[in-house]
């Protein structure tokens, strides 16, 4: 089989498109749950919302629920919201919505400049590490077993 390499020091979007398409192709013909989570619906949708008094958004979280577990995938809060139990307060109500929503497990992924050691305290735990990711930090995925 005769083929060409090229290398591209650019974004091609094209490109980038056609690789996920084939990685999608590839994980649906393989697994029956990559196959149906692309179905609609198969998806649910977690966002916790805190406004301030003017109503400006000061924080929340973005989660997805699907494979029985819960992924989230944005949770931040503005400084002056920080300290008062709102952070703790907002992971419970998103955990509860996710165990509504069947799952049983939730994921995440944090640095270590950021809230490791909240998350510990709420009860998940560490189960990956990439140490100087970036240089000089470590980031970490966790996990929490909800039901």
């Amino acid at each position: 089989m005769a083929y060409s390499v090229r290398v591209l020091l650019e974004q091609d979007s094209e490109f980038s498109q056609f690789l996920k398409r084939m990685i999608r192709e590839f994980n649906n013909a393989h697994s029956v749950h990559h196959r149906q989570i692309r179905e609609a619906g198969a998806v649910h949708y977690i966002n916790i919302i805190v406004a301030d008094e003017a109503g400006q958004w000061i924080g929340g979280i973005s989660a997805e629920v699907y494979w029985e577990w819960m992924e989230i995938n944005d949770f931040w809060l503005r400084d002056d919201a920080r300290g008062h139990g709102l952070g703790k307060s907002l992971l419970v109500q998103a955990e509860k919505a996710a165990v509504e929503m069947g799952a049983a497990r939730a994921l995440l992924t944090t640095f270590s400049f950021q809230a490791r050691g909240f998350y510990e305290r709420c009860g998940y735990r560490v189960v990956g590490e990439i140490q100087d990711y970036p240089p000089g930090s470590t980031y970490y995925t966790m996990v929490k077993m909800l039901a």
